[in-house]
């Protein structure tokens, strides 16, 4: 890990992209790659160099919508036990969020992993146990695996509110948008650990854009960034995989297959962009039994984002944080507007924890 933060071998990195001499407008789709470039000041640095790298919609905690949050809390309220992961407490509905309905009294429990969930059921047979299941495709496999865990054991007070998203549909709405100004991505590692690097060779043929799967230290970003900008260099568009050490083209064979046991693509929204075509999965037919959303019936709940927040912009690319006239003022960590200041991987909170409100100009209390 040493060696990945290398000072030394970062400039030499730099120095090559320097060399290059082209402006460019990047995008990397991963809330660890985010955190990291701005953590060790490398936007600023790769700015000097001609590279402007945004963050598009690659935290799972940020795309979540308003209308998945206040499902979630209305089971909470109907007396469901609610099993989370962290960042997901924080992340607010319409007027409330799960943190909040905690303190005033609903049973919502923080977990580790969605086993944890499992366990509870399995212990408390007499009470409703909902996972709220977010993320990509990197944390997937698992609520597969526990889904069919949650069958074999018979547990029949245990279900999943599904609103897993998949990355390469995103990556092509964002191409296909009439806006759109990326001119190369950075593909996420642990995605890739899962899926392969299959789905992205379409989207570079279609578009015309590199994609260079990377990892997440310091030396991974930036190489992927040299490699992609040496590709526009030599006027071409491949998928490359700069993450050998734990990424193989054809992925994880028996995670694809529990995912295709038990999953099945569908058409989600996502906050900030829309809807876009078979970018999520729900549950196949023969774990119907397990889905929270048709068990309890909450998918009708219509609900409107903050108008102050434009957190959809910055999940394009389109704005940086600071560029929001709510950041640092009406919206902070403590008072989120919206779920890019509420997860360790939003660009807001990235940008808020390292740099950003000196950039935007606001005072720190």
């Amino acid at each position: 890990m040493f060696r990945l933060r290398d000072r030394e071998m970062a400039e030499m990195i730099l120095g090559r992209i320097a060399m290059m001499n082209l402006q460019l407008t990047l995008m990397n789709v991963c809330g660890t790659h985010q955190d990291t470039f701005v953590r060790f000041g490398l936007l600023d640095r790769l700015s000097q160099v001609g590279i402007d790298v945004r963050q598009g919609p690659g935290c799972p905690v940020c795309v979540t919508l308003p209308q998945e949050i206040d499902e979630v809390l209305a089971l909470a309220k109907a007396g469901k036990v609610i099993t989370v992961f962290g960042d997901a407490v924080k992340v607010p509905g319409t007027k409330s969020s799960l943190q909040r309905v905690k303190g005033e009294g609903a049973d919502v429990r923080i977990v580790y992993g969605i086993d944890d969930a499992v366990g509870i059921a399995k212990k408390e047979r007499d009470k409703e146990v909902v996972f709220f299941a977010i993320g990509f495709e990197t944390t997937a496999p698992a609520n597969a695996m526990a889904v069919l865990q949650a069958q074999r054991q018979g547990l029949t007070n245990f279900t999943v509110l599904v609103y897993h998203v998949l990355v390469p549909p995103a990556i092509e709405a964002i191409l296909s948008s009439p806006s759109c100004r990326v001119q190369g991505f950075l593909a996420a590692g642990h995605v890739c650990t899962v899926m392969g690097t299959s789905e992205y060779g379409p989207l570079v043929e279609r578009y015309h854009v590199p994609i260079v799967v990377t990892g997440f230290e310091p030396l991974d970003v930036l190489e992927g960034i040299r490699r992609v900008v040496l590709q526009l260099e030599q006027g071409r568009a491949e998928v490359e995989n700069a993450y050998a050490r734990a990424v193989r083209d054809e992925g994880n064979p028996a995670a694809l297959a529990v995912l295709d046991q038990v999953f099945e693509p569908t058409d989600r929204a996502w906050r900030g962009i829309g809807s876009i075509p078979r970018s999520g999965w729900r549950l196949r037919e023969p774990y119907a039994a397990f889905d929270a959303e048709l068990r309890f019936d909450v998918g009708e709940i219509q609900t409107r984002e903050s108008e102050l927040c434009r957190s959809g912009e910055v999940l394009q690319g389109l704005i940086k944080p600071f560029e929001c006239a709510a950041f640092g003022r009406e919206c902070t960590p403590q008072t989120p507007l919206g779920a890019t200041m509420v997860s360790g991987e939003g660009a807001c909170a990235a940008y808020y924890r390292y740099r950003g409100l000196a950039a935007a100009g606001v005072a720190r209390d």
